[in-house]
């Protein structure tokens, strides 16, 4: 159930009578505070108070209301106005509704209901705002670089200088790394410290989307541009304005979109599919490949020019392999958090299975870690985790000529993957639901899996 903050309302109303009969009215409810006044300039000597809401009567003996309320939202362009007018003028009406006015009444008998019903649902919008404000700040919060990047290595605290200073501009950012490093998550943590910050986040995996409908995913199409074009629809860097497009795994991009892509960045505007108006928009871009986006110029599968113009500050995400102790400091984290959120005994790591985790190299990544250490925590039977529940997939260790342990070739990264979602599937006796939202995939994935044999459901 949502909790309504008291609110401040003002009532400017030259008409004695009929002040105090709205008045009456929206007191009924003691979470409003309302104060009153009888002339426009009581009304805007008072702003600084802050009210949440005001109710203008159109007619004032010292100001027109189409005046004073451009007056108000100058100096106060959140405020939601009201405007009460006992003319009833469509053309007025619909100037000030353009204008920003919250709603327009017409005085009579029922003015004073259709103004509590409107003040109630000012009040669900104010209360939807300071949660989507407390939101963010959760949001921002959970993405600052201190917390969401982990890691104490040299590459690690490279990461977090290049995430700040990228933070600090527009510039576009283009991030590159194997499959499973962090990449969505480091184009969020820029984000969320960015000025854009209160502004979306769109994400777009361009590799999970079907050619023939990229185009109109990114730039959006008009109703009839094609079958099964019902009607219009907004593009993401639309959705995008003011705020930033993340499109991962671009070096998938067709050469075709390459090229509308390239002209969209020069422009700044996109043209709906089957449309002829141009569309400005205001959108950072961040883009993330694990290919070497330098590589696929020279073989002839991306453009030269579309390169330069994603470039901008290149951030490279090293592999966790390399990332030494700091594969303990994730797991633990992981651990944690896994813990907490599902009511489970808190665990730990015994000295065997930390070396383990040290010498395998995770071909999965950090992903991989994750869902190795949360799996260990499902399966073990006490608070400390030992090395046979760890699901490292069948890894096993040879002996090298100088008697060292050396990692043998590993299985594909296909068998590997396979592994793990039996282990999960085993251990949630085999909700396919459950295993889809632990391991971040899709259910279809699981089920293709099953309809390959890769997988069982015993």
């Amino acid at each position: 159930m949502t909790n309504y903050l008291p609110i401040t309302i003002f009532i400017v109303e030259d008409n004695p009578w009929y002040g105090e009969l709205l008045e009456y009215k929206l007191a009924q409810n003691p979470d409003y505070t309302i104060r009153r006044f009888t002339t426009a300039k009581d009304c805007l000597a008072n702003l600084g108070d802050q009210p949440d809401l005001i109710t203008l009567d159109y007619s004032l003996p010292d100001g027109k209301g189409d005046q004073v309320f451009r007056q108000i939202k100058e100096r106060l362009p959140e405020v939601a106005v009201i405007i009460i007018s006992g003319q009833e003028d469509i053309t007025t009406a619909i100037g000030l509704l353009r204008q920003g006015a919250y709603d327009y009444l017409v005085k009579d008998e029922e003015t004073a209901d259709r103004l509590w019903n409107a003040v109630g649902n000012v009040r669900k919008q104010l209360a939807l705002r300071q949660e989507n404000a407390r939101l963010r700040e959760q949001i921002g919060r959970k993405y600052d670089p201190k917390h969401a990047i982990l890691g104490n290595s040299p590459q690690m605290r490279h990461l977090a200088s290049l995430i700040e200073k990228a933070a600090r501009t527009n510039i576009t950012v283009s991030i590159s790394g194997e499959t499973g490093t962090g990449k969505e998550l480091v184009a969020k943590a820029i984000h969320f410290q960015s000025e854009r910050r209160d502004y979306a986040f769109v994400a777009v995996n361009v590799a999970a989307i079907p050619r023939e409908l990229i185009e109109s995913e990114l730039f959006g199409h008009e109703k009839g541009a094609f079958t099964g074009a019902v009607n219009r629809r907004i593009g993401r860097f639309e959705e995008a304005h003011k705020g930033t497009l993340f499109l991962d795994e671009i070096a998938e991009l067709d050469l075709s979109l390459q090229a509308k892509l390239l002209r969209v960045l020069q422009e700044r505007e996109v043209s709906r599919v089957g449309g002829t108006a141009p569309i400005p928009f205001d959108a950072r871009l961040m883009v993330a490949t694990h290919r070497d986006l330098a590589q696929e110029v020279q073989e002839g599968r991306f453009r030269e020019d579309l390169y330069y113009r994603l470039l901008g500050l290149p951030i490279i995400l090293p592999p966790l392999r390399e990332r030494g102790q700091d594969v303990l400091l994730l797991a633990e984290s992981f651990l944690q958090d896994f813990c907490a959120q599902n009511n489970l005994l808190a665990c730990k790591l015994s000295d065997d299975s930390k070396k383990l985790l040290l010498q395998y190299p995770f071909p999965g990544n950090i992903r991989e870690l994750k869902a190795v250490v949360e799996l260990a925590a499902v399966l073990t039977e006490g608070d400390v985790i030992y090395p046979q529940s760890l699901s490292l997939r069948r890894q096993q260790t040879a002996t090298s000529s100088n008697g060292a342990e050396d990692i043998p070739q590993d299985e594909s990264l296909r068998a590997q993957t396979a592994n793990i979602v039996q282990r999960y599937l085993d251990a949630h006796k085999g909700n396919i639901l459950q295993v889809a939202a632990k391991l971040q995939i899709g259910k279809s994935t699981i089920y293709r899996m099953v309809q390959n044999n890769e997988v069982r459901i015993r």
